[in-house]
């Protein structure tokens, strides 16, 4: 009986153990299969993934150029300062280490002794630190014998060796070299390359394994920007429209864009105030930083993103306004294309227009008279071009609007570009057709605006505005061409022709005449639009005062737009405010683009002279061979020989004006006062200058239409001592009020 039992529970031993040994087998087989089969691509990715250290080798950004070759924005190589915790030796050495670096850093010992202290072999202590920083840790690992802990990076910073210097089209990166506004942002996946890898074998704390294992993927560097913009055309256009906003206090910054009417390429773009790219975070209007410390705590921060959003604004593009006057040359240009009118059909102003039970004045309140449209247009006459709005009527005159390219983007290369506001033809009743005609009750951007203009200056032909002109690899090699793009042709050449002759007439004696310049066949229109929607502290509108214009108008090559927001100066027309500067810039621009001078013989007559060589002559010689150049001269001093002239030979000098022979050494401290010329008109002007013992030389408006035309700025400021003689050069404006 107990030999049974005892057989029994053996045998109910053994099927326990087997049947534990059967379930434990069959648990680790599972287990295996399990690892094995079915989770073992996982896991391995997961090993490689603890065992590598994989790094990413930064692509240097492309650069941008302008159209020379000139860099506009490059990136150059600054460091990222690594610390490697897991390799530093003792605690020594951490010391050392923590006390070096934040002295060299300029951070504090505490905040590196947390980086120092983590339990891992990759802690980022600085980024973007430049070259001069890098040697000094360098020398610093040498003095005190660090072989590991602290590693640096090789990294890339974006500069931008001008400054502001076109800010608005370049824009600019953030600390990561992504493109955050104008071109960098616009062309952000050509200019950043392909990031590298480095991948290296490591431990659990981030450590070299015992074998050594590293594999290196080279970054592919970006692509660079060739832009159409010229850097000198650019430097003529920023330092203009700067001095065009002292000059006429504006209150909301400025634009202007320079544009190939041919081809299309922008070849400046200027805002002002702008901002520097290099340091795009701060705001650069004293008034608006200091308003914004004022505000409560709890407001700062949304004012602030709003002023930084606003200096970035590209106003050019991204703006849009009431274009004003100088839409009357596409309205203009739709009626003759149209038939509607000739150069020589007439309309009678009588100083105002009713459409419909509302009456819209024109800015000449005694009205024009009878005049044809030739005059109109030089008149700026708005009862003539509501008139021509009328013979259109709405869906003609909105198939024109349309074929200006008013209803779409005109798809320029850069971003933020803004849409239109505009009545369909449907919605053209006869009182928004009127105030369209001349420029009103529609909102357009500036570069839809110049983009109109080119079409009338070019033949009709709306061409594609564009900034980038090639994309090139770091070789130079020629990776895209941005080629010249006709979207279609609006208005005949035959219409295109007169236009221009009307446009050289205006800017020449009609209300466009201070964007006049002498030798150069300019064309030109003005704009005074209304801020509608925006009044300023005192209860009154606000204005936007433009001129846009191109030249040679015989042969047009290149347009240009001129735009300033809320001037609060002695005038807010575009035509005192606006016109000047467009002279002055395109005075500068169209020499250095080789276009030649053709003087009239009237322009001939009034031309300055070169004074020549008296110094060292006889005061009798002197004195004949500035009569023989149909100069006066002044002496000064007892001696008998000139030792000093002034003007000084080579100088500019009016005609018949006087030149001041100086002859004894006592003689040329003597000096005179620059007179206030601002308001003068040229009678007057001349006749200060006289009193005064100076030369004035005269530009602008005075030089076609003197009479109504009066000083505007001068080249020396008022109160100045200068010697004698001194050639004084005064602008002259009309501040005709014109709209």
């Amino acid at each position: 009986m107990a030999k049974g039992t005892t057989v029994r529970m053996w045998r109910r031993t053994l099927f326990i153990l087997l049947v534990l040994t059967v379930v434990g087998f069959g648990a680790v087989i599972i287990s295996l299969v399990k690892l094995q089969l079915i989770e073992g691509e996982s896991l391995q990715r997961r090993a490689v993934d603890q065992q590598l250290s994989d790094s990413t080798i930064t692509a240097q950004r492309g650069t941008i150029y302008d159209c020379n070759m000139t860099p506009l924005a490059q990136s150059a190589t600054v460091w990222t300062v690594v610390l490697e915790p897991s390799y530093i030796e003792d605690e020594e050495t951490r010391d050392t280490i923590v006390t070096g670096l934040a002295g060299i850093l300029g951070m504090e010992e505490s905040e590196v002794r947390a980086h120092a202290e983590k339990d891992n072999a990759y802690e980022v202590l600085a980024r973007k630190v430049e070259t001069e920083v890098k040697d000094a840790i360098l020398a610093f690992k040498e003095e005190k014998e660090i072989g590991s802990g602290i590693r640096l990076i090789e990294d890339y910073k974006r500069y931008y060796p001008f400054g502001s210097f076109a800010a608005a089209v370049l824009g600019f990166t953030g600390d990561d070299n992504q493109g955050l506004a104008g071109l960098e942002a616009q062309y952000d996946e050509e200019l950043s390359g392909v990031a590298g890898r480095l991948v290296t074998a490591k431990n659990a704390i981030g450590t070299d394994m015992p074998f050594q294992y590293e594999q290196k993927v080279d970054a592919q560097d970006g692509y660079s920007l060739v832009l159409s913009i010229d850097r000198v055309v650019q430097h003529f256009l920023e330092k203009n429209l700067e001095e065009g906003i002292v000059n006429n206090q504006v209150q909301n910054r400025a634009a202007g864009i320079v544009m190939d009417v041919n081809t299309g390429e922008i070849l400046a773009m200027a805002v002002k105030g702008d901002y520097d790219p290099n340091d795009p975070f701060t705001i650069t209007d004293p008034a608006v930083a200091a308003s914004i410390e004022n505000l409560p705590e709890e407001q700062r921060s949304a004012a602030r993103v709003e002023a930084l959003e606003a200096q970035w604004r590209n106003k050019a593009v991204s703006d849009t306004y009431y274009p004003g006057s100088v839409f009357k040359i596409c309205t203009g240009s739709m009626g003759l294309e149209e038939g509607v009118i000739t150069t020589q059909s007439t309309f009678t102003c009588t100083g105002a227009a009713n459409v419909m039970g509302t009456t819209i004045r024109c800015h000449k309140l005694a009205g024009h008279g009878t005049q044809t449209f030739v005059q109109g247009l030089c008149n700026s006459c708005n009862p003539f071009f509501i008139h021509i709005g009328d013979l259109l009527g709405p869906d003609l005159f909105f198939e024109y609007f349309e074929g200006f390219g008013f209803t779409e983007r005109t798809g320029i290369d850069l971003p933020g570009e803004s849409g239109s506001l505009y009545y369909t033809a449907e919605e053209l009743n006869p009182v928004e057709l009127a105030t369209e005609s001349f420029g009103q009750n529609f909102s357009i951007t500036p570069i839809q605006m110049i983009t109109a203009c080119a079409a009338v200056a070019n033949g009709g032909y709306i061409v594609q505005p564009h900034v980038v002109s090639q994309i090139i690899d770091s070789d130079g090699n020629i990776v895209e061409t941005v080629e010249t793009s006709v979207k279609r042709q609006v208005i005949s050449e035959e219409t295109s022709e007169t236009m221009c002759e009307i446009m050289q007439q205006n800017a020449t004696t009609g209300t466009a005449k201070n964007g006049y310049i002498p030798g150069y066949r300019v064309a030109g229109k003005t704009g005074t639009s209304e801020k509608i929607a925006e009044k300023n502290e005192t209860g009154e509108e606000e204005y936007i005062a433009s001129y846009c214009g191109f030249a040679p108008a015989d042969d047009p090559q290149i347009a240009m737009l001129i735009f300033f927001d809320e001037p609060h100066g002695e005038s807010y027309y575009g035509s005192a405010v606006a016109g000047p500067v467009w002279a002055k810039t395109m005075e500068e621009i169209l020499p250095y683009l080789g276009v030649e001078r053709k003087y009239t013989e009237s322009e001939l007559q009034k031309l300055d002279v070169t004074a020549p060589q008296v110094t060292g002559e006889s005061v009798e010689e002197a004195k004949r061979i500035l009569q023989a150049e149909g100069l006066e001269a002044e002496v000064i001093g007892e001696g008998s020989t000139v030792l000093a002239q002034i003007p000084e030979y080579g100088a500019s000098i009016p005609q018949e004006g006087t030149v001041v022979l100086y002859t004894d050494e006592a003689s040329a401290s003597r000096t005179v006062t620059v007179p206030n010329f601002n308001g003068l008109t040229l009678a007057q002007a001349n006749a200060a200058a006289a009193e005064a013992g100076v030369n004035l030389s005269v530009t602008g408006a005075a030089l076609t239409t003197g009479s109504a035309a009066q000083a505007s700025t001068q080249d020396i400021a008022a109160g100045t001592a200068v010697s004698p003689g001194t050639v004084v050069t005064v602008q002259f404006i009309e501040r005709d009020q014109v709209e």
